[in-house]
């Protein structure tokens, strides 16, 4: 099989973990499985060696040396400017085909739907100008300054007669009535008075309609850049406000966007729990106080949550209400701006958490108040079933219809070019590919389940033409998809056929350490079964890879710090007594898992907001189950910046992680190779770049002189240890010790080397202990043994110094070369060897 076929059908590890707005909504999604016909781009175990193929990670197809589009429209897929032609004749390949060529069964799904999004681009090009501007419905709709006046417009179809109320005319429309046109979009012109705004900046309005049985309504003009409540009554509705602030208020941007990193170091936080009193925080001070420790622990990337309005705070953001306005309870879009600006000017990216999988069902406050029973062409909604998500009890946006396309795409470009946002996590990406949402639904492997009546293509549609213009608009967007059904080609570019994201969230990893922590005792650990977890993904699509997000440790589940220590977290965690062996091996094991998760699972890696340094309890936000308390609505900074308690060596860990990930590029690179998972003394060994990663997870043996392969011949030293007393460890392994290789066998027979790898060295390798090693470059070293001394991470105090800083710049210079396609193995050269990668997979 590993000879014949690039793509093996891998069976999913289950996914249970239920996502925060279906925990909100007191709904559970443990039915979402990870399908994962995946092919582990990592490699091997047991003797097994995967090549680096030059079909991984492409964007075109080599062929004869040279970069070519197997397809013709290739151009028109991704450019607006190109000139539109029929397609039928011109699509008999699709280059996604060429990837993976088990999903020549699909071709004629394939070109159906490629064949859906060129014309749609080209009714794009046709009646609006192309994509990019048909994606500046902001200009239009909504509030805007025209020719000296103010401007709104409303898409109501169904609407009878329609008036804008608010302040300014004391919330009586029968002066400001508007205008439908052929297309149900109502218009009014509001002139200024002497020089004066006709509607004052920061005052409340609302579009009032006739109902088609005579009732007015009231609702929040749908494309409202800012929405309030009025804090000092309880559950009163939400109004829109009219936000243009004059230029003395507006905030200016002043950094540029950092560069796209090689790999996402994601810290993923929201704004409003980021405080550690029991109160909602703002935008600025987490700008000014949570950021700083962002970068001190050597992220690259934020991850907002909660940034689009959603009256209902219990909702983690998820419910959205208004999707253009930020969320008023952290501040003014003045104040977001300050913040993402703050964090390019500490060279952090910032991406944010988008949903538009459903909206909020609120008709009140939200855009379900639009839907008066109309058609779903004249709704942002389908009708019926099919526009409602029983588990999330929300509404389900029609992605065919013009407008609701003009509204989602616009939505992506205002957040891009207004916030200066580098990209997004698209949320509940699962619900929007299959009619099914993935409700009751095991994906199994079998690509049938991706590929048949029950995808929606209409949101595929919409998914690919919002990849590609988020990446015309800006060619270094990092874009993730929250998908749990590992659908083939989601990863893969437009071009191709594929969906266009960049990443998508490995979602079975967390769901494998759960089920460990929770149900088998620490000898009971298959080094088989981790290591299926961290590399079932597929080959040429790339993944971010976490522990724990904020699903782990929503009300009613435990972060992984809990689950490990229990109420010993409350008690045991005093630097000024002993540590119990619960807190032992609870911090020994939190610094594995999370190590092992970002060295082996993925393309980019995730931590959700406090989990660094252990945070104890879930997150619980105020609703009337917990009489609305703040209590554990919070991060305890407190105990991280204690010096006398045990959560500093977890965060010491983790920002030693990063700053290894730092120097050395270990998650960009291709070069992935597991060479031991030895079952019997719980050590799994395996190559990332250039650095050799040895974990043992035995709960008490120690392995002194313990044999790993390597690759390349020469002398090891250690990189990260987390034995190291900086880490709350033993300092048992040795930092100064050099470590020299022996050759294995017969040069070039990898069948007579040592775990197929042609070197291999010694080390010490304490219980419930990780190290990573890495190679020296002898030819730069100088006679200087504290020089030598400083290629280890440390981190001793909390704040990130300009002599580490330097380092990074140092140790780039004496890096080994890296590794060519000659160093690994063809799979079609490994038939007769023992294959334990995959248990399960068909035979074929």
């Amino acid at each position: 099989m590993y000879g014949s076929c690039r793509f093996a059908l891998i069976p999913a590890v289950g996914s249970s973990s239920a996502s925060s707005k279906t925990r909100c909504a007191q709904t559970s999604r443990n039915d979402r499985t990870v399908a994962n016909q995946q092919f582990g781009r990592v490699v091997s175990q047991s003797s097994q060696l995967v090549r680096r193929h030059k079909l991984h990670f492409p964007s075109r197809v080599q062929r004869n040396g040279r970069a070519e589009h197997s397809l013709k429209i290739s151009a028109v897929l991704t450019e607006d400017s190109s000139t539109m032609t029929p397609i039928e004749d011109d699509i008999e390949r699709i280059g996604i085909l060429n990837v993976d060529p088990g999903l020549e069964p699909f071709m004629d799904h394939f070109k159906y739907r490629v064949k859906r999004y060129v014309d749609q681009k080209t009714l794009f090009e046709k009646h609006e100008g192309g994509l990019e501007e048909f994606a500046k419905g902001y200009l239009s709709f909504g509030f805007n300054r025209e020719d000296g006046d103010i401007v709104y417009r409303e898409w109501a179809p169904a609407a009878q007669e329609a008036q804008l109320i608010g302040d300014f005319n004391e919330w009586d429309g029968s002066n400001h009535n508007m205008e439908k046109n052929q297309f149900g979009v109502w218009t009014i012109k509001v002139p200024d008075k002497n020089g004066v705004p006709g509607i004052p900046h920061n005052s409340r309005v609302k579009f009032r309609f006739k109902h088609g049985n005579g009732n007015w309504i009231d609702r929040i003009p749908a494309w409202i850049k800012y929405a309030i409540v009025d804090p000092s009554r309880f559950a009163v509705p939400y109004d829109g406000v009219y936000w243009d602030p004059p230029p003395s208020e507006r905030y200016q941007f002043k950094y540029p966007r950092p560069p796209k990193p090689d790999a996402p170091r994601i810290y993923e936080a929201h704004v409003g729990m980021s405080s550690s009193e029991p109160r909602v925080n703002s935008y600025r001070e987490f700008a000014d106080d949570v950021l700083p420790r962002i970068r001190a622990n050597n992220y690259n990337t934020v991850q907002l949550m909660a940034v689009m309005e959603h009256s209902y705070y219990a909702s983690f953001g998820y419910h959205v209400t208004n999707f253009f306005a930020v969320s008023s309870r952290s501040g003014t879009p003045e104040d977001l701006k300050y913040l993402i600006d703050k964090a390019h000017s500490l060279g952090l990216r910032v991406l944010m958490d988008v949903v538009h999988s459903h909206a909020s069902n609120n008709v009140t406050d939200g855009l379900n108040g639009f839907d008066v029973g109309q058609s779903s062409q004249e709704s942002y909604f389908h009708t019926g079933d099919r526009g409602y998500h029983k588990l999330w009890d929300s509404r389900l946006f029609n992605y065919a219809n013009w407008e609701v396309l003009r509204f989602l795409l616009s939505n992506l470009r205002w957040w891009l070019e207004e916030y200066q946002f580098d990209g997004f996590r698209f949320d509940g990406v699962t619900s929007m590919l299959y009619h099914h949402h993935g409700i009751n639904m095991t994906f199994t492997g079998n690509y049938g389940e991706y590929f048949s009546e029950v995808t929606d293509v209409d949101a595929v549609v919409y998914q690919m033409l919002a990849n590609c213009l988020i990446h015309n608009v800006l060619p270094d967007a990092t874009v993730i998809a929250e998908d749990v059904s590992g659908m083939p080609g989601l990863c893969r570019p437009v071009s191709e056929g594929g969906v266009g994201f960049d990443y998508r969230l490995a979602m079975a990893i967390p769901d494998r350490w759960i089920d460990y922590l929770k149900n088998k005792k620490d000898e009971e650990w298959s080094m088989k079964e981790i290591l299926g977890s961290l590399t079932n993904r597929r080959y040429s699509e790339k993944c971010i890879s976490y522990a724990e997000s904020h699903d782990q440790a929503i009300v009613g589940d435990k972060t992984i710090a809990f689950l490990l220590m229990d109420k010993e977290i409350y008690s045991g965690m005093s630097c000024l007594t002993d540590a119990s062996p619960s807190i032992e091996r609870g911090i020994a094991l939190h610094k594995m898992i999370h190590f092992i998760t970002m060295a082996l699972g993925g393309e980019g890696y995730l931590n959700f907001m406090g989990n660094e340094f252990g945070h104890p309890e879930w997150i619980d936000f105020p609703r009337e189950g917990n009489s609305w308390s703040y209590d554990k609505c919070r991060r305890q900074w407190d105990l991280v910046d204690t010096d006398h308690l045990r959560y500093k060596f977890m965060n010491a860990f983790d920002r030693a992680m990063n700053l290894l990930d730092e120097k050395f590029s270990i998650l960009a690179s291709e070069k992935q190779i597991v060479s031991s998972t030895n079952e019997e003394d719980k050590v799994i060994v395996f190559e990332r770049g250039d650095l050799v990663f040895v974990f043992n997870f035995h709960p008490e043996n120690t392995y002194d002189g313990y044999k790993v392969g390597c690759d390349l011949p020469g002398k090891y030293r250690v990189a990260l240890d987390s034995d190291a007393f900086d880490f709350g460890g033993h300092g048992r392994v040795g930092h100064d010790i050099d470590h020299f290789t022996c050759p294995e066998g017969v040069p070039g027979v990898p069948e007579t080397n040592f775990n197929n790898r042609p070197n291999s060295f010694n080390v010490l390798s304490p219980a419930q202990t990780c190290v990573a090693y890495y190679r020296v470059d002898e030819s730069l070293e100088d006679n200087d043994h504290e020089e030598n001394d400083r290629d280890t991470v440390k981190v001793v105090d909390d704040t990130v110094t300009t002599d580490v800083v330097a380092r990074q710049a140092d140790l780039r210079g004496s890096m080994s070369p890296p590794v060519e396609d000659d160093h690994v193995i063809d799979p079609k050269d490994m038939r007769g060897s023992e294959v334990d990668f995959g248990k399960g997979t068909s035979e074929d």
